[in-house]
Formats: C-alpha cells, sequence, structure tokens
C-alpha cells in the first residue's frame, strides 16, 4: 500500500484501482499529482506481497528557484550535525531500529548494505565520522538534510523530465540503468526493487537516482519520493516527506541569480 501523495500546497488523495500491465503482473494504483496534472503510481502486487508494509509519500513541488549554495543552508547543516551526533554512535548506527529495517530490505534484494549503504544511514555516517556533507545544490543538500534528520531516504527527480505514471516493480534479468554519475549503464539482476516512469528506469529503490532525471540548478519542479520499507512506520515516511518539502520551500526557492 502506498502513502496518499502530497501536492506541495494541497493535499489530495485518490482511490486504488488495479490495472494489468504489459509484464502480464497485475497492479495497484493510486492517484497523485505532479502540480495541476493527475498522476497515477503503480505497484505491482508481487512487489506488495513480497513487502507487506512498503510504503511511499511523495508528490511534486514546484516554482523552484535552485542555486549552487545557500549560506542559510550552512547554519542548518550545523544544526543537523549536532543533532545526529547527540543521538546516534558510529558504532552503534547499524543496530538502530530504524536503519535496520533498511539493511533488511536491502539483503533480501540482493544488495550488501555493508558496501552500499541506505542513503540516509551513509549520510548519518559521514556526519558521525566528522566529515562534511557534500554540496551540490540548494534542493539537493535541502532533501539530503531532511534525510539525514529523518533516516529515511529520500528520492527526487526532475519533474520536467518524467514521462508519464509512474511504476514500483520488480526488475528483469538484463536491464539496463544509469545511476547519477555513472559512465555506463550496469545491469540489473532479476527481482530488484525499481521505480520507472512511462520510458524508463528512473531509481533503484530506495537508493540510486536515474542521472537523466537528475536535481540540476535548471529544475524548475522536483517530484519527490520518500522511500519505506517493510519495519518502518507509515507516519515516520509522511513526515520525512513532509520535511523534505519544508527545507525545500526554505532553501531553494529563492531569486534564481
Amino acid at each position: 500500500m502506498i502513502h496518499p501523495s502530497r501536492h506541495a500546497d494541497t493535499e489530495r488523495t485518490g482511490g486504488r484501482g488495479e490495472r494489468d500491465g504489459t509484464d502480464g503482473k497485475e497492479y495497484l494504483s493510486q492517484l497523485s499529482y505532479r502540480d495541476e496534472e493527475m498522476v497515477i503510481i503503480y505497484i505491482q502486487k508481487d512487489v506488495e506481497t513480497a513487502f507487506p508494509g512498503i510504503t511511499v509519500a511523495e508528490g511534486t513541488i514546484g516554482s523552484l528557484c535552485i542555486q549552487k549554495e545557500n549560506p542559510l543552508l550552512e547554519s542548518l547543516k550545523e544544526e543537523i550535525r549536532n543533532e545526529i551526533e547527540s543521538r546516534y554512535t558510529l558504532e552503534g548506527i547499524k543496530d538502530e531500529p530504524l536503519f535496520r529495517a533498511y539493511r533488511d530490505f536491502f539483503w533480501s534484494v540482493g544488495v550488501d548494505p555493508t558496501k552500499t549503504r541506505p542513503a540516509s544511514e551513509a549520510l548519518v555516517r559521514r556526519i558521525l565520522a566528522g566529515k562534511t556533507l557534500p554540496t551540490i545544490n540548494t534542493a539537493v543538500d535541502a532533501y539530503n538534510l531532511a534525510s539525514a534528520r529523518s533516516g529515511i531516504p529520500i528520492a527526487a527527480f526532475d519533474a520536467g523530465k518524467l514521462s508519464g505514471d509512474l511504476t514500483m516493480r520488480f526488475s528483469e534479468e538484463g536491464e539496463e540503468f544509469v545511476g547519477i554519475g555513472m559512465k555506463k549503464p550496469i545491469i540489473l539482476s532479476e527481482n530488484q526493487v525499481i521505480l520507472t516512469d512511462a520510458e524508463a528506469i528512473i531509481a533503484i529503490y530506495p537508493y540510486r537516482d536515474s542521472d537523466a532525471t537528475k536535481i540540476t540548478v535548471a529544475t524548475e519542479a522536483i517530484h519527490l519520493v520518500a522511500c519505506g520499507v517493510p519495519k518502518v512506520e507509515r507516519r515516520e515516511v509522511a513526515g520525512a516527506y513532509e520535511l523534505g518539502c519544508r527545507y525545500l520551500k526554505e532553501y531553494a526557492s529563492g531569486i534564481r541569480r
């Protein structure tokens, strides 16, 4: 079941339906809104059966003016750094129930979380190790901070580069995916959980987004997805999404320079 989608300014929910995909699989659906355009989010029944309680909170935040950096973000980084250092230790983070849930999910889809960290855990570990958080641009930095603070991985896509409805499904053997920063595609194994639009794979769920839909200073609207897995409360996923929206509006909606 997926969390009712939220637009940045108005909350709208849709009823659920079903469809048969071109792959012969059954999908459940949930209405979403990208700006004022209705979008349908589909989740493959096989995914929901394999991972009961998997959930997302998502929607589009528009009217953004993304810049390379914002001095106010540096103050937020310091605030969150202090908070995380008071909540966690580097040695104990792997045993925290929230991060353990994502590690367990990674193991179940054939990803070794000791080599490929869940995105939120990787950010928290970086802070605890005394390393600086990367500065990409004001939008990426903002939702990364929401991810670190909430502990929930957050995916983000340039809404203007998405095509049609979104789907969460299992990958098929041999499908190709180009993640952010990759010079050549990787070949996916069967039954990794992925997100797609009508044309391409846009993410390996919940840790790697597509290079083709990445957020840049030219992005004007972002489709934000807070990524839940089994054993993570729906309210925590929704809270991460709301926090990401708030940070984007506070730190990435200034006048473009």
